[in-house]
């Protein structure tokens, strides 16, 4: 028998929602944990915190067809005070970083959902490093320091490029670029 190399399986689109299961929050943690414990060592044995006791978490799923295979990106978002909401935790499984529209759409949920919970401001605390990708979204920098022994940079969305989506358990599809 002759037995021909195959390529890994790769999702032909991505559901980016608010989350709506156990499954999903628990992964969500666990994707946190990779990225922010163990691959970036900002934190020891665990990132989460007190907002995570009242934030709402928000999953980008691979899909096969369409049944839900496995969470491969989160942020949370939560509301201050009155009008003042907040995105943080952002975190793109490493095998799926070089699909740019999992972590945009992330955003653009993240964002479009507090826009239509009354948002008159959305900020989040950004690794300096991802600054570009947010600027290219339409936020401005607000202010530069240090957290975590890393860079950040403090920036605040432009709501108007930001239409409140009001059905954020659906949320958006993400589609990967196709090679020409």
């Amino acid at each position: 028998m002759i037995f021909e190399p195959f390529s890994a399986f790769n999702a032909s689109e991505y559901m980016v929602k608010f989350t709506t299961s156990v499954w999903e929050r628990r992964e969500a943690y666990a994707l946190r944990r990779d990225v922010f414990c163990k691959e970036q060592g900002i934190f020891k044995d665990d990132d989460r915190d007190g907002i995570d006791e009242y934030a709402i978490p928000i999953v980008a799923l691979s899909m096969m067809g369409v049944a839900a295979d496995r969470v491969v990106g989160t942020v949370r978002i939560h509301e201050e005070e009155p009008g003042l909401w907040w995105g943080s935790r952002l975190a793109v499984h490493s095998d799926f970083r070089a699909i740019g529209a999992l972590g945009t759409t992330l955003i653009k949920l993240a964002v479009s959902s507090a826009n239509a919970f009354g948002c008159h401001t959305f900020l989040a605390n950004v690794q300096s490093q991802n600054g570009l990708l947010f600027r290219r979204l339409h936020w401005e920098v607000l202010d530069e320091f240090e957290v975590y022994g890393k860079p950040h940079l403090r920036m605040k969305a432009d709501l108007s490029y930001y239409p409140p989506c009001r059905t954020p358990e659906t949320g958006f599809v993400a589609l990967p670029k196709r090679a020409a």
